[in-house]
């Protein structure tokens, strides 16, 4: 081949590549165009990744800006395009409960995590839809019941009080503020390991578990490039210990709860139904009850567990700030506890005094509607759907329904942290409940949310009475930044000190889980 010649065909291959890539790109901007149709969204995005710069770099900007977009028109939502796929952003309630009521095969896939299925397996309970769903969800359900929540109550105070003992110490060790977002991760991990395996989780297994489970955090947040060594494959490795763990403490617990003894944690709660079914299946012939095998409780409760971690601690963060800065709700808090329960007394809030605990009760809830801790719920569109007579969300489109600004639409004054409209005289919770979407909608809806919001009154009763704080406060502290559940952007920097006497003496942990 004559240089010439070589030239000019190096020269003719880059015009065609050149001419592929503006065809691509042209394309690409004719499918979004159509999809986007005549709603709300940039008009031009930007090749290939489309607007996945601005989301990574500040998500509570992008997700305002979408927000404006939605609110610019009657419609209620919004576009944009994120590396390849088309998105739909909701504000508007009524649609928002559409998607989430239209979780089915040929409808919307509830999407917990975009590599979720990638590290929690096809079978997580996330992904589960239809009969098999609803049969899991009512195996669930004995987990929570009154007796059950009062068990916890116990364990989760002893945990609370041991965390904000160290917080205290920690805080008064150093002439500057500490962050409370990894020491109240680190107190949820210990109370979620305590709760659902209590007795079965000895000490150093809890070591490897946290260990693992911190591996798995790291993973969470890194693309899914599946190589020794990579982060998200020791997260997989790990999780797959993490259920591995999780299997041995179903099978000692069924073991115990085969002798007859009293449940003291979640999972026994769980392994008394599921042994009075397999025992009813043997009766009759039938074959063994489904979700029954220690590897499927297993992973099942690893599902629960990661729940009950970044969402708990969102809540418990805002309520921190929302309390320093709305000192007459903190008062109000203060009086209410101090009626109920003493620190001086050495014993536990019973069941009984939380529920006395209403106005804080109504504080807690407020917390969660203020600031949700997962503002956005993406689904996938399995198939097209109808969104409104108007248009139609094309196939494979993600679909974000937002329970932030559901939270601030029907409420009287829905700017304003204000505790009183959960009252029994106002009753807004009843009055907006179509508005309340913090525990999401339909079959998905949290099943452990009355787990969640006990955590979040006693957390609140606790670091209210017995500790005295003040927020390290600077310009833009309280704006919200996505981690990826929201929290204050300082990470709530605070000031703490022991206000009680003394702290209460609980009876040991030990002695609750035997």
């Amino acid at each position: 081949m004559t240089p010439l010649l070589s030239s000019f065909s190096l020269t003719t291959i880059a015009s065609y590549l050149v001419c592929f890539i503006l065809l691509l790109i042209l394309l690409e901007q004719i499918s979004y165009l159509l999809k986007k149709a005549s709603i709300p969204g940039p008009s031009f995005v930007f090749p290939f990744l489309g607007n996945a710069v601005p989301l990574v770099r500040n998500p509570t900007t992008f997700w305002d800006l979408q927000s404006s977009l939605a609110k610019s028109t009657p419609l209620g939502f919004s576009a944009n395009y994120i590396i390849g796929n088309f998105i739909v952003f909701i504000r508007d309630t009524e649609l928002s409960h559409k998607v989430f009521a239209n979780v089915r095969p040929n409808a919307f896939h509830l999407v917990g995590h975009p590599f979720g299925k990638k590290l929690f397996g096809e079978h997580n309970l996330i992904y589960m839809m239809g009969q098999e769903h609803k049969n899991l969800r009512r195996r669930i359900a004995p987990n929570f019941t009154p007796k059950a929540l009062s068990t916890y109550t116990a364990l989760q105070q002893i945990i609370i009080l041991d965390h904000l003992k160290s917080w205290v110490a920690k805080s008064q060790a150093q002439t500057n503020s500490i962050p409370l977002r990894i020491l109240a991760r680190d107190m949820n991990l210990d109370t979620s390991q305590t709760v659902f395996v209590g007795p079965y989780l000895g000490l150093k297994a809890r070591e490897r578990f946290e260990r693992d489970y911190f591996l798995f955090n790291v993973g969470l947040m890194k693309l899914p490039i599946d190589f020794p060594g990579t982060a998200f494959r020791n997260a997989r490795l790990a999780v797959d210990r993490l259920i591995e763990t999780l299997a041995t403490c179903t099978e000692m617990s069924k073991t115990r709860m085969q002798k007859g003894e009293e449940p003291s944690c979640l999972i026994d709660y769980w392994m008394q139904e599921t042994l009075r079914e397999i025992e009813e299946a043997k009766l009759t012939g039938e074959p063994a009850a489904p979700f029954s095998t220690d590897a499927e409780i297993g992973g099942y409760l690893f599902d629960f567990l990661f729940a009950a971690q970044d969402a708990s601690t969102s809540s418990l963060l805002w309520a921190v700030a929302l309390l320093d800065s709305h000192p007459e709700v903190l008062a109000k808090v203060r009086a209410e506890v101090a009626a109920a329960w003493s620190p001086e007394s050495n014993e536990l809030i019973t069941a009984d005094m939380l529920r006395e605990m209403k106005y804080t009760q109504a504080v807690a809830r407020e917390v969660v509607r203020f600031r949700p801790p997962a503002t956005l719920v993406p689904h996938i569109a399995a198939e097209k759907f109808a969104l409104t007579e108007s248009y139609t969300i094309p196939k494979g489109s993600i679909v974000f329904p937002s329970a932030l600004e559901s939270s601030f639409q029907g409420f009287t004054e829905p700017e304003r942290f204000d505790p009183e409209r959960f009252s029994e005289e106002r009753q807004e919770d009843q009055i907006f409940k179509r508005n309340f979407l913090a525990f999401g909608a339909g079959p998905h809806q949290c099943v452990g949310q009355r787990y969640a919001l006990n955590h979040l009154v006693l957390f609140i009763a606790l670091f209210a009475t017995l500790l005295d704080f003040k927020r390290d406060r600077t310009d833009g502290c309280d704006d919200i930044a996505y981690v990826p559940t929201i929290c204050p952007k300082d990470d709530c920097r605070v000031f703490l000190s022991q206000r009680c006497t003394q702290y209460p003496s609980f009876p040991a942990l030990q002695d609750l889980v035997k």
